[in-house]
């Protein structure tokens, strides 16, 4: 029986409380947290080491957020403004929501965080890429306004 007298509805049903945190240093929470996470974004990344994260979180250009049911880390993105020639510009990556909590709000949540952030930082675009596969990540990312390009991504890797 709950306090007020009223029969309590199933947990599966309750909203999720979403909170959004800015990590201010690498803790066993967010190694781990982020172990878990990323591999849900792509199985064939590498899971951050602590030592990675130390040097992303020390990165003026990079915001690294997370985002929090109660005490539990259930999703994370970063987003990292930098100049160019003509402006300041963003970019979000990474952003993975566990399948525990997906379809609830919270990469809704994150998107909107790191938008947030480039804003502040002086940023007057932000872009992100995603997998034509991932699709509730395009429904979602269309819906809050972000436009396809017609642009090739290109990539390199430097080892």
């Amino acid at each position: 029986m709950s306090h007020s007298g009223c029969t309590p509805r199933p947990l599966a049903f309750l909203p999720v409380e979403i909170q959004i945190d800015n990590p201010a240093e690498v803790t066993q929470e967010l190694v781990e947290a982020l172990g878990k996470l990323i591999p849900q974004l792509n199985p064939a990344l590498p899971v951050p080491t602590a030592e990675h994260l130390a040097t992303l979180l020390a990165d003026p250009a990079a915001t690294l957020l997370v985002a929090r049911d109660g005490n539990r880390i259930v999703g994370t993105a970063m987003v990292i403004v930098y100049p160019t020639t003509i402006r300041f510009e963003s970019r979000i990556e990474d952003v993975v929501v566990d399948e525990s909590a997906r379809g609830r709000g919270v990469g809704e949540a994150l998107v909107n965080a790191c938008i947030e952030v480039a804003r502040s930082r002086g940023a007057s675009i932000i872009e992100l890429q995603t997998a034509r596969v991932r699709e509730a990540a395009n429904r979602l990312y269309e819906r809050m306004g972000f436009e396809r390009r017609d642009s090739n991504p290109y990539r390199m890797t430097l080892s």
